[in-house]
């Protein structure tokens, strides 16, 4: 069956929350919702006669008789820890499916998110266990991968942030973790402090409001016999916590408190309350978690680490994201800032955490499969025959091209020069001549100018010939993809900074082309043929006719050849015969004369030398392929 959605499932250890993106759409993804609402705490109740319940219902449903919270681990063997999983996400996408929010089955693909700091077999134990909650299409990804591309695709990075490098900051619940996003990556470079979670905190509070309350001991040993009471206190600690981060400003008076809420029963109540000074010794008081460490100290800790490991790399990023729902904590806002200071690197919090990386793994997912199709349909077009037959079919063109700006070189740059030279004398003989011709044409066919040349009509029989033929098969891809025409063209794209100026028309190509016409002309017999023209059609045989009898050896009769050869290597004509014979302007004459002859030899034995052309096909062919595999890496960063 047909993948038509990609589900981004953000199962957080504090809140989870679901977005969902149609493959063959552009839109930005939709957030699903779960008792109605777009994000939901991460809990799994059980009730006896309605069975499993998640998030809200699963804490105000009365009844209630297990309730499990905050329970996203590294993956381990505890089968409780397993059971949990499982039957929170099937719960979930049972839920999905009734309300019709979701296609289900083959049709769904689903990206759950993983810390980045775990390892790859971290994320495929993960995978596994997550699968056996019957969901049929699973992926887990890095959540730091689903925040770069949700910051990408929301348009809160630019393009050149883009090519550059991006480090994201994920202060999640459980863990924090950095990630660093360099040229267009989408595999991470990662490292982080795996127990640097916002949840330390809310047990902080909590530990902090057990110990100072009148009946400490009673709950002690309700919490031990009813674990569900003690999940219910330690989420009221929690909407404290997000409480006063969310209004810091109001609790900065001694008398202000944020508060929780939380009832035992009729007599016996759990209210976590924070200000201003009580959350500053919270952050500043040692953790066991964190090595005796403060969460302050261990965050401002990881942020100097990472740093360093970037300096390490020489690298300096361009832009900070931070992300992740404790990222609404505005001290981790001035500890980043104090770290990557502006304007080397510019910091920007996501402005909803909340649903970033849910956002961004139904993107990711929907990437995957669009750039997998995408590289396919490239992979078969350079497959195919239709690169070569495209090249080939315009062969007779750049030969066509070449033929009157070679004659033109030739005749101005070893004809008439040569010549020049024989009148004057400086030459003895014709067959001098013609070894003095063969070197000023070699010289001049490898020199620059010749260079420019030739360079000059390859260059536009590539931009006005192979270019036009070229954009009509992959514009075609480029449109089905939705991405710039100009993503897979050799020219100036609509995103400059996505263009790669080797590419314009690759300096293989170019190189490649330039050489086989240079050596055809000079090593394929053609420049032996020119000069074989000018000297028996031009010099040698009416100087025979001139000096017949003279060239007659012993009373032997010469035949034409025999004459020819006599004359090109025996005579010498006295120089003021030759200025008489070769003036000026017979030179010039003889030039034009020849010029048309020139045109028609260079053409023929251009396109008689096949074998050295196919070779020039099949190497065009490869400089293509290659540069068109560069142009869809840059161009696959455009797909949404």
């Amino acid at each position: 069956m047909e993948i038509l959605e990609t589900i981004g499932f953000d199962l957080g250890h504090g809140e989870t929350a679901v977005a969902k993106a149609i493959v063959e759409s552009i839109e930005p993804p939709q957030m699903l919702e779960i008792n109605h609402k777009k994000n939901q705490i991460t809990a799994l109740g059980w009730h006896p006669q309605l069975g499993y319940l998640v998030g809200e219902q699963a804490l105000i449903q009365a009844g209630v008789s297990q309730l499990v919270i905050s329970f996203k681990q590294r993956p381990n063997n505890d089968p409780n820890y397993r059971k949990t999983i499982c039957t929170f996400l099937a719960t979930y996408y049972r839920q999905l499916q009734e309300t019709r929010q979701i296609e289900g089955g083959e049709n769904s693909y689903f990206y759950v998110g993983c810390p980045s700091g775990w390892s790859i077999s971290d994320r495929e134990a993960y995978q596994k266990l997550l699968i056996e909650a019957g969901i049929p299409q699973l992926n887990v990804v890095p959540e730091s991968r689903a925040a770069f591309m949700q910051a990408k695709e929301a348009g809160k990075l630019e393009y050149e942030k883009l090519r550059s490098s991006v480090l994201i900051i994920d202060i999640g619940s459980s863990t924090t973790d950095f990630t660093l996003v360099k040229s267009l990556s989408e595999v991470p470079i990662d490292f982080g402090s795996n127990a640097l979670g916002a949840s330390l905190i809310d047990k902080a509070i909590f530990e902090r409001t057990l110990a100072n309350h009148e009946q400490s001991s009673l709950l002690e040993k309700v919490f031990l016999e009813y674990p569900h009471h003690q999940a219910r206190c330690e989420l009221a600690c929690r909407k404290a916590k997000e409480d006063y981060f969310s209004n810091e400003q109001l609790y900065s008076d001694p008398q202000s408190f944020a508060r929780g809420f939380e009832s035992i029963n009729e007599q016996i109540y759990f209210i976590p309350q924070v200000n201003k000074l009580m959350i500053e010794e919270i952050l500043n008081q040692p953790l066991a978690e964190l090595g005796q460490k403060s969460w302050l100290e261990s965050f401002r800790h990881s942020v100097s680490e990472a740093k360093e490991k970037l300096e390490q790399l020489n690298i300096v990023p361009k832009f900070v994201l931070m992300t992740g729902g404790a990222s609404r904590m505005k001290f981790t806002h001035l500890v980043c800032q104090e770290i990557f200071s502006e304007p080397e690197t510019l910091l920007r919090p996501d402005p909803e955490p909340e649903r970033c990386i849910a956002l961004g793994l139904a993107r990711v997912g929907r990437w995957d499969l669009r750039a997998a199709a995408f590289k396919q349909e490239v992979n078969e077009l350079l497959d195919s025959q239709k690169l070569k037959q495209l090249i080939e079919r315009h062969i007779p063109e750049l030969i066509e091209s070449l033929i009157k700006p070679l004659a033109d070189g030739l005749l101005e740059n070893a004809v008439r020069p040569g010549v020049k030279d024989w009148q004057q004398n400086k030459i003895r003989t014709l067959a001098d001549l013609e070894t003095s011709m063969k070197s000023r044409a070699e010289n001049w066919l490898v020199g620059d100018r010749s260079l420019q040349i030739i360079n000059k009509q390859c260059i536009s029989w590539f931009n006005h010939k192979i270019q036009p033929d070229l954009a009509a098969v992959t514009d075609p891809i480029c449109r089905k993809f939705q991405i710039p025409r100009s993503s897979l063209r050799f020219e100036d794209s609509i995103e400059p900074t996505f263009v790669n100026p080797e590419l314009r028309i690759g300096d293989a190509i170019l190189a490649d082309t330039v050489g086989f016409i240079i050596n055809v002309v000079i090593g394929g017999g053609t420049l032996a043929s020119i000069i074989t023209l000018i000297l028996t059609g031009h010099l040698t045989w009416p100087i025979a006719l001139v000096y017949g009898a003279s060239v007659m050896a012993a009373g032997m009769e010469l035949n034409r050849k025999t004459v020819q050869e006599t004359i090109k290597t025996n005579l010498d004509i006295p120089s003021w015969i030759r200025s008489s014979f070769m003036s000026d302007r017979k030179i010039d004459d003889m030039c034009e004369q020849i010029k048309p002859e020139l045109e028609k030899v260079l053409g023929e034995q251009l396109t008689a030398n096949q074998q050295a052309f196919d070779k020039l096909i099949g190497k065009v062919e490869q400089g293509l392929q290659k540069a068109l595999a560069t142009k869809v890496q840059e161009a696959i960063i455009l797909i949404q």
